[in-house]
């Protein structure tokens, strides 16, 4: 069984779904402490030519917490932050099909950080057709006080996983010895180079899954998801 383990974070670049779409269970941590400056959540959309950060608003709290005990700022306006990509996106090729995933996704009525990035990876998952088992870190009757290499490692025994898959960004993070020696192969996706034609010239990388739906269709995401990438 293969298995992929992450933060949640909110509408994230593509290389977050061909990681979902390659492993049988895919395990989204909801038990561990919310960092302010990561991408949980927060990502990229492009305005004018240019890639410039957007962000879900958070209610001021202890940095202590864990992600799934944080919440969305009172003040988040739903409406005010949709018209962004409104404004950016109308023009593109597949707007009417994306939009309204983009609505079930920032208008879903709870405001309960983890439960609101969760329901929007379930729901881009649901759209490209990515049938991964989905659980919640917390949900694993593992010792949840491990950190690192040993929690991901409590998990995939718990789990039964043969293979854990990693992002490419994680390979100074695990000891593939380590791994081998608890029957564990350890893999990591590396993203393959990926360029499509966006409403100006030049290409701006590494941008929200958004941005990838608005401009190509589900089919040519699905083939992107599924192959455009390495497995070292």
């Amino acid at each position: 069984m293969n298995l992929g383990i992450m933060q949640p974070y909110f509408l994230p670049y593509l290389g977050y779904f061909q990681l979902i779409n390659s492993v049988d269970t895919f395990v989204v941590y909801d038990n561990i402490q919310y960092t302010k400056k990561g991408w949980i959540n927060r990502n990229r959309l492009l305005i004018n030519g240019e890639g410039l950060t957007f962000s879900l608003p958070i209610k001021k709290d202890s940095d202590y917490l864990h992600i799934m005990q944080r919440s969305l700022a009172s003040s988040f306006d739903k409406k005010k932050f949709i018209n962004r990509f409104l404004s950016s996106y109308i023009k593109a090729p597949y707007f009417s099909k994306v939009y309204p995933l983009l609505e079930q996704i920032v208008f879903f009525d709870d405001n309960n950080l983890f439960h609101y990035i969760n329901h929007s990876i379930a729901c881009v998952c649901d759209y490209l057709e990515i049938k991964t088992i989905i659980l919640n870190s917390s949900n694993v009757n593992i010792d949840h006080s491990l950190k690192s290499q040993d929690k991901v490692l409590a998990l995939c025994e718990h789990l039964g996983a043969t293979t854990y898959i990693n992002p490419i960004g994680g390979t100074e993070l695990y000891d593939s010895m380590v791994f081998k020696e608890k029957g564990i192969n350890l893999k990591f996706l590396k993203p393959s180079p990926l360029s499509y034609r966006q409403a100006s010239l030049p290409f701006v990388p590494w941008l929200s899954i958004i941005d990838v739906l608005m401009f190509n269709s589900p089919e040519f995401v699905q083939e992107l998801i599924d192959s455009n990438f390495t497995l070292i």
